[in-house]
């Protein structure tokens, strides 16, 4: 399905070389007579070719493929009472955004129908700095410990001596790590292959501190509800518009903006205070649960609304690069070590991938001054002239003071150690109720369909440890997934009671 053609506007614009030589014919190319060798000094032909070896960047490890679009926040209830972030300074406040949406094992050329999980980035470019929100279309993860990532993201990619993808890499991850159940219960079910990029539903996962002007935190983790409700797809339409147009997300998105139908969302807070951090039963920064609505209901903040297309995709989209540490006055990261690795991980990426003065590209850049001692490098955009590149007292820079002081609630105390977390029966909880009481049988059909067909190209012992995972979520299930892949039933996987989880309380202070 072809995309509707978009004609830029004719400016009478002068082809030119990369110096801002005019050229007479684009075509041309200088050698010795009609059939003579080509000439080193045509610089316009040199040019061209040496740009073009270079004009692709790394692609990203992860997210590689993605759509994004323009559009703003708007504030549409008063929050300041739990954060004093300049964004959420007045109701009707306004504040431009720059969103990606994307895929997360697949390469850029990959199907934007893909079962995968889907990234959605935004960067707020507010008058206080730059926010990203690097969120997903998921409010869980697979995992919990932060040094498991590189090995996940490995195992859903290709092996490395077919550079294939292979189920059995796949399965023997998860069957491996069977806190990731919640998330694979969510991604083998209805939700997992949304309908396009801007029919989704995102979800912060990770856990924030917002603080207000008197030092007050409350601990939040973020919503994004889709106008009009989420719209996902099934498996077989999902294959079909694969082979038929593997870019459908990017197109949609594009076409939806073109004509008017701009996509919106509310966003919402779910918060908590300390207190109740310490009494709640999962662990708070345990990114593979969630918080219950009916005990920590959404409470709404404003809207985003995309209505601009980009002008050019790779400066504007392929660019543009998120951080979860991008952070203004009013927001701070949780000790979560997922979010804290994170915190590390993707301006280290950014740096590699576009350069040392990657939040210097037009689409990254803030809206307010920067002044800082950074300076130099390669794709230096801001100079900032003579200013002194050290804390001068001959031309000293103005240092504006926090608003607060955070209240004293989280006081480490401890020995250095290797952290791994356990897997007990609180893993099992929110999994069971999702199968239980959340997916009617049309759903539990559709679930045990899509998984028994991943699965089942697995090897066998990797098939029996999965499906023993599954069977302490709910033997039912396990059963049903037994017998759909043709193997023997298996018994639940043996985890500690939820009495012996150390994450049952929330513990920050000192003893």
């Amino acid at each position: 399905m072809p995309s509707k053609q978009v004609f830029a506007h004719k400016d009478g614009a002068t082809y030119t070389t990369s110096n801002g030589a005019p050229v007479p014919e684009p075509y041309a190319a200088g050698r010795l007579g009609r059939r003579g060798p080509l000439l080193l000094q045509d610089f316009h032909h040199i040019d061209l070719l040496a740009h073009f070896d270079r004009e692709r960047i790394p692609e990203r490890v992860v997210h590689a493929k993605g759509a994004g679009a323009f559009g703003y926040f708007e504030v549409t209830h008063d929050v300041t009472d739990i954060s004093c972030a300049s964004m959420f300074a007045s109701v009707g406040k306004k504040t431009p955004a720059v969103v990606r949406f994307s895929t997360v094992g697949g390469e850029s050329g990959s199907a934007d129908t893909a079962r995968d999980p889907r990234g959605f980035a935004m960067k707020f470019k507010t008058d206080e700095g730059n926010w990203d929100w690097v969120f997903n279309n998921t409010p869980v993860f697979f995992l919990r410990d932060p040094a498991k990532f590189p090995h996940f993201i490995h195992t859903q990619k290709r092996d490395p001596q077919t550079h294939l993808k292979d189920a059995s890499m796949f399965w023997d991850y998860l069957s491996q790590n069977p806190e990731s159940v919640h998330q694979v219960m969510i991604l083998f079910g209805d939700r997992g292959i949304p309908d396009g990029y801007h029919h989704m539903h995102g979800y912060s996962g990770h856990t924030f501190k917002w603080v207000n002007a008197q030092g007050k935190f409350v601990y939040t983790q973020v919503h994004l509800k889709k106008k009009g409700g989420a719209k996902t797809i099934l498996a077989e339409d999902a294959v079909r518009i694969a082979g038929e147009n593997a870019d459908y997300g990017i197109q949609t998105l594009f076409e939806d903006i073109q004509d008017g139908k701009f996509p919106e969302w509310d966003v919402f807070v779910q918060t908590m205070t300390p207190e109740q951090a310490e009494k709640f039963r999962y662990n708070i920064l345990d990114l593979t649960k969630i918080w219950p609505h009916d005990q920590f209901p959404l409470r709404p903040v404003g809207k985003l609304v995309l209505n601009e297309n980009p002008q050019n995709y790779f400066a504007q989209i392929e660019q543009a690069a998120f951080s979860p540490s991008h952070l203004v006055t009013g927001v701070e990261p949780s000790v979560d070590p997922v979010l804290q690795s994170r915190l590390f991980s993707y301006p280290d990426t950014h740096r590699h991938r576009l350069g040392t003065n990657y939040q210097q590209l037009p689409v990254n850049a803030p809206l307010v001054p920067i002044a800082n001692f950074q300076r130099d490098g390669p794709q230096l955009f801001v100079h900032q002239g003579a200013r002194p590149n050290y804390q001068s007292s001959i031309a000293p820079l103005t240092y504006k003071a926090r608003p607060y002081d955070l209240e004293d609630h989280e006081v480490f105390l401890g020995n250095a150690l290797y952290d791994l977390s356990e897997i007990t029966e609180l893993d099992f909880e929110q999994p069971r109720a999702l199968w239980q009481k959340v997916f009617d049988d049309g759903a539990k059909e559709r679930f045990v369909k899509n998984v028994a067909g991943h699965l089942k190209d697995a090897h066998p012992p990797v098939i029996t440890r999965q499906l023993s995972v599954f069977a302490a979520v709910d033997q039912g299930l396990a059963d049903r997934l037994a017998a759909a892949i043709g193997v023997a039933t298996v018994k639940p996987l043996a985890v500690k009671p939820a009495a012996h989880a150390e994450n049952t309380k929330y513990k920050f202070k000192a003893a």
